[in-house]
């Protein structure tokens, strides 16, 4: 029986037995639910969270966490300044950049957001369509207008939502 994080019933996760010697402390039946405790230090091992509450969001839609993102300087030699599931960035030429997942998405289907910041300059970014995303690789192009050719933003950021 897998360990399991509900907001309505709390955690619940397999008790004591032969089989399972973490577990053996925690009691004799066949669950043991914690209803309103604070876990300090939990390890799950691939725990199934049927839902949660996060306390800073209002509402009742469902949350769709990041499955990635990053921050990354695309001047000069491209350097990632913070990221979360991103292994590397390439440079594939002026302002064609290649996002390397750490982890693959599931499919190729993800959605992921561009933003650009630079000084003094208005930059429009967009999905690299000449080459497609993949599981394991997202795609940008970043361009100062229509129709003109890549440039090399200051700051790049990236996430994906699945």
């Amino acid at each position: 029986m897998p360990t399991t994080i509900s907001g309505s019933t709390g955690v619940t996760f397999p008790a004591g037995g032969t089989d399972n010697v973490a577990g053996a402390g925690v009691g004799t039946t066949d669950t043991q639910t914690l209803t309103n405790k604070t876990l300090t230090s939990p390890t799950l091992t691939t725990p199934v969270i049927n839902s949660a509450t996060v306390s800073t969001v209002n509402g009742t839609a469902p949350l769709a966490f990041c499955r990635a993102w990053v921050n990354f300087n695309g001047t000069g030699t491209v350097a990632i300044r913070a990221s979360g599931n991103v292994s590397s960035i390439t440079d594939n030429g002026a302002g064609n950049y290649s996002v390397n997942f750490a982890t693959a998405m599931p499919d190729a289907d993800y959605a992921p957001v561009i933003s650009v910041e630079e000084s003094g300059i208005t930059c429009f970014c967009a999905f690299n369509n000449t080459v497609q995303q993949t599981a394991g690789v997202g795609r940008i192009g970043v361009f100062l207008g229509t129709g003109s050719s890549g440039y090399d933003a200051e700051q790049v950021n990236y996430v994906v939502l699945r």
